[in-house]
């Protein structure tokens, strides 16, 4: 049975209180199970009869980058059909002869690339998919691949569309039988989600054009322009099928990404460079060495983290985009839960 922790409840439900956000869910284990575990604080403040609960499913926004697009890569790499160094344009016909054409995958994954940063999709290429696909590769570097670490979500949007390209399969297919079904997470999936979920969904940001908050439909504009599914944003899921996701870091399951791709990913790949980036795993802020706890969060609210070599991992699910778009508060709340899983 699962023993509740008071300081997790403690911290969390102070936070909740405070107006952080308006609930949480979160999840802590090691190699074998589930150490802590619990909901607090409201599903959505508009209706205040319905709580958290440990089956609320959330808009993870960038945690999709590694639960899709990563651990696809990984099973590509494995198989034989990728490698990470080679330059795109040696074996990618959309790259060839493109300023993409000099990058590899490596850079893609540890944001070296040389890629512009964020950018508002639509007003650059319009609303077609193909018209988006063809300006993301054509776009100019800001620098040469290697020589800067520079975060940007055009790196998983194209190893999203990399993966494509490489089995002739959507990208939310690829996650599905590679990914998803092995590990047995059987409530994660791209949106939109059927109406069957929704009342279970956690709302996010208010939405102008349907004078609605947003539920079950991904709040990333960008993931939202591709149809609600791509390597940057997309994914539903709850915080129990997370934690068979990091568990397998930790002791990997036949039949999915490998133990020498998990272990290669969490280490840091930038040498000099600042930040320091594994393969789109980040180390950790506030843990020292920096490649004892990784992490990766997410925009509406969402963050996981796994030490393989303290055998543990934590995932913490919001929608603090309810509230409110400042990160601040709900940061600092995360480094405390941080530092209380990885004592």
């Amino acid at each position: 049975m699962v023993q509740r922790s008071d300081p997790f409840e403690r911290l969390l439900g102070d936070a909740v209180r405070a107006g952080v956000c308006p609930g949480m869910v979160w999840a802590v284990g090691d190699a074998r199970t589930t150490v802590s575990d619990g909901a607090v604080g409201l599903l959505d403040p508009t209706r205040p009869g319905e709580p958290m609960r440990h089956d609320t499913l959330f808009d993870v926004a960038s945690l999709t980058k590694i639960l899709a697009v990563w651990a696809v890569i990984g099973t590509l790499v494995d198989a034989g059909k990728l490698d990470p160094t080679a330059p795109l344009g040696s074996y990618w016909p959309e790259a060839t002869a493109r300023p993409l054409a000099r990058a590899t995958a490596h850079h893609l994954l540890t944001h070296t690339a040389g890629l512009p940063l964020r950018a508002n999709l639509r007003h650059l290429y319009g609303s077609d998919p193909q018209d988006v696909r063809d300006g993301v590769l054509a776009e100019q570097l800001r620098h040469r691949p290697g020589e800067a670490v520079a975060y940007t979500d055009r790196a998983a949007l194209i190893l999203g569309y990399l993966a494509e390209h490489l089995t002739r399969r959507p990208l939310p297919r690829l996650a599905e039988e590679r990914v998803w079904t092995p590990l047995g997470m059987a409530e994660t999936r791209y949106g939109p989600l059927p109406a069957s979920l929704m009342d279970r969904c956690a709302p996010t940001e208010y939405d102008e054009e349907t004078g609605t908050h947003l539920q079950g439909t991904v709040h990333d504009f960008s993931a939202r322009l591709l149809g609600g599914a791509c390597g940057i944003a997309g994914v539903f899921t709850t915080t129990a099928d997370v934690g068979r996701f990091l568990r397998h870091l930790l002791v990997p399951v036949p039949g999915t990404f490998s133990a020498d791709w998990t272990a290669g990913s969490l280490r840091v790949h930038t040498g000099e460079l600042d930040p320091p980036r594994g393969l789109f795993w980040h180390p950790a802020p506030g843990t020292e060495p920096p490649d004892d706890v990784w992490s990766h969060f997410g925009f509406t609210g969402t963050g996981m983290w796994v030490s393989p070599s303290r055998g543990r991992w934590a995932v913490l699910l919001t929608n603090r985009l309810h509230l409110t778009r400042d990160p601040g508060p709900l940061a600092r709340v995360r480094d405390v839960f941080r530092a209380l899983a990885f004592p």
